[in-house]
């Protein structure tokens, strides 16, 4: 199964060397990297094209979001013949074999659209995300085993709701009839919104558990809980909500997410995370007012939260 991988980049500093260094690794089952640029600013793009000779790199005059990079590096994978793309956030790597492993899943089941492995925070024993589940409570979602021990349980193949944009390998035939991510969510939910278009049209996704990545998680945007993430997400939430949600689901997002606001307050304030908390809340009242996640929303010091 022919598989070219991409690869997005906003400042991502040497991270990308790891995460490139990774995908070669993967000997025979790439035919190639497509590296995507945002328009960085700190010499990350630079160092990747004087190091790898051999990866495509696009760059770009502005920050087009995660979803609109990744869908010009989909769209050139797919000009190269791709019958596969692997999907990979720069602060990700895999362990050897894992993109064969994938590859063996999405060929066996003609009915998968999307496989993508565990995925392990790196540095611990700890499991990020086993595939992710679509809940309409807090955030929207959760993630499969999150926070979890790794152990015989999370080891297994089953499909789930979404797999997370940081590794997912999507087949062509899949994309070409649903089309890659929704570029206006510009960074988070896009893989949300993704995996229940992929459903609706009669794709299945899947973790494949017997191979696993390592995560440094959201480090493009801060990393954790933080008030640029939090402020994107409560934005996204919104707008998949306005896309897909009807009077129940919309119900459910209210009662477990914004109902409990105040709670969030306090413990931002205990915690130290007040203004992760604040910008939370300023996201859900943007999404409301049809506010949208641009490159210049999300400079630093675009927001006094920030």
């Amino acid at each position: 199964m022919r598989t070219i991988a991409v690869v997005v980049n906003w400042n991502g500093g040497r991270e990308n060397l790891a995460c490139i260094e990774a995908l070669l690794a993967q000997g025979d089952a790439l035919e190639g990297v497509v590296f995507v640029d945002n328009a960085s600013s700190d010499g990350s793009c630079e160092l990747v094209e004087r190091r790898y000779a051999q990866v495509e790199v696009l760059r770009n005059a502005e920050n087009l979001g995660y979803g609109g990079g990744n869908n010009q590096g989909i769209a050139r994978a797919l000009e190269r013949g791709a019958q596969a793309v692997l999907v990979v956030n720069n602060d990700l790597t895999f362990e050897a074999g894992c993109v064969a492993a994938l590859q063996r899943a999405l060929a066996a089941e003609a009915t998968l659209g999307a496989v993508g492995p565990r995925v392990l925070t790196r540095g611990t024993k700890r499991i990020w995300a086993a595939g992710g589940a679509l809940t309409w409570r807090q955030n929207l979602t959760t993630l499969r085993g999150f926070g979890e021990l790794d152990g015989p349980a999370f080891r297994v193949d089953v499909d789930v709701d979404y797999l997370p944009g940081c590794a997912l390998l999507l087949r062509r035939e899949a994309l070409e009839q649903v089309g890659a991510f929704d570029d206006a969510y510009f960074a988070y939910t896009e893989d949300v919104d993704l995996g229940l278009r992929l459903s609706r049209a009669g794709w299945r996704s899947r973790v494949v558990g017997s191979v696993a990545a390592f995560h440094a998680p959201s480090t493009s945007t801060g990393g954790g809980y933080n008030p640029r993430r939090k402020y994107m997400m409560a934005v996204n939430s919104i707008w998949f909500l306005r896309r897909y949600a009807g009077p129940r689901e919309w119900g459910r997002f209210l009662l477990y997410d914004v109902a409990t606001l105040p709670l969030l307050f306090v413990d931002g304030f205990c915690c130290g995370r007040l203004r992760a908390a604040l910008a939370k809340a300023a996201g859900l009242v943007d999404g409301l007012r049809g506010k949208r996640i641009t490159g210049a929303v999300v400079r630093p010091g675009a927001h006094w939260l920030w």
